[in-house]
């Protein structure tokens, strides 16, 4: 057989990012020290997946007009009134196609999209103000292991809605995810599930979370500050049409441990094993057969490994 020759990976620090009004170096895509997103972490942000087929070489942006709609409405719960108006879908998609274009992508890939309060010492206003957008691409790596993850319950609760509106990828919000990480690192797992004011399961850190339950899918409704997911949404959409049933309720800290599998799925973990909770084994301690066989169709649906599978979910770059 012919030697097989890896692609070097992509490299965000020598690539082309949107910044403002055009592209620009990477390097050149900076805001001051005395801006609004560094003083207050007056942004809002999204990642959407590039998928690489294998196969045929083509590449996919994996529900980009979702991620758009989110951005849209994180806008709105953050009053950044002119973000929307100044980028209607149309903009959005062609400026996003040209950044994957213009670095010459050939692998599986995250691009980020921040709209941020682009105004100095403007103190902790909002409304008014100038918004900016960035964007850049970057390798997609693997953010946990991939083979199973073991988590632990934080000490630490999650942000309100009232407080922080989880729903809206706020970037100053995530202080409270990177206390969360931190705790699990340092006690030795690999990431943490968090419970809300009332002790109720929400989420993991970067990602939603899963249970299988007596053959049923079960996960947080959305009213547990959480983030409304697109992977969530889809891994929900997957299971249906598969035949699985699955339930979006409350969930309690106990029933973590009785689960017969759990998984953490969003856009940059993907769909990850957990094998443990606090020490705990759950199931068997390694991958089940559901989160195994939704972890497949997902995998396929980004890539287009079969044409006709949710082709309404990928755009073709």
């Amino acid at each position: 057989m012919p030697p097989t020759h890896r692609m070097p990976s992509f490299d965000y620090s020598q690539s082309q990012a949107f910044f403002r009004d055009g592209f620009v170096p990477f390097k050149d895509a900076n805001v001051s020290i005395a801006s609004s997103p560094v003083l207050y972490g007056l942004s809002i942000y999204t990642v959407f997946g590039v998928n690489r087929n294998g196969a045929t070489g083509k590449l996919y942006a994996f529900r980009l007009k979702d991620h758009y709609a989110r951005l849209v409405s994180s806008a709105k719960i953050m009053d950044f009134h002119n973000f929307a108006p100044a980028w209607p879908y149309e903009r959005f998609e062609a400026t996003m196609l040209d950044l994957v274009r213009r670095n010459a992508i050939a692998e599986d890939t995250l691009v980020r999209v921040t709209v941020f309060v682009d105004e100095l010492i403007a103190g902790t206003k909002i409304h008014g103000l100038t918004h900016s957008l960035s964007a850049y691409a970057y390798p997609m790596g693997s953010i946990l292991p991939r083979g199973g993850v073991n988590l632990c319950v934080s000490s630490w609760t999650r942000n309100a809605d009232n407080a922080i509106p989880p729903r809206a990828k706020v970037n100053g919000s995530y202080a409270n995810t990177s206390l969360i990480k931190n705790e699990a690192v340092l006690n030795g797992y690999d990431d943490a599930i968090v419970l809300d004011a009332q002790g109720h399961v929400t989420e993991g850190t970067v990602a939603n979370i899963f249970l299988v339950r007596g053959g049923r899918l079960v996960t947080p409704s959305v009213g547990a500050d959480l983030l409304e997911g697109i992977t969530r949404d889809s891994i929900l959409r997957i299971a249906r049409d598969l035949g699985l049933a699955a339930e979006e309720r409350t969930v309690d800290r106990s029933e973590l441990y009785l689960a017969d599998e759990a998984f953490l799925c969003g856009s940059s973990a993907r769909v990850i094993p957990i094998v443990s909770i606090d020490k705990r084994p759950i199931g068997t301690g390694a991958a089940g057969t559901v989160t195994q066989k939704l972890a497949a169709v997902y995998g396929a649906a980004q890539t287009g490994i079969d044409p006709a599978s949710y082709a309404e979910w990928r755009m073709e770059i």
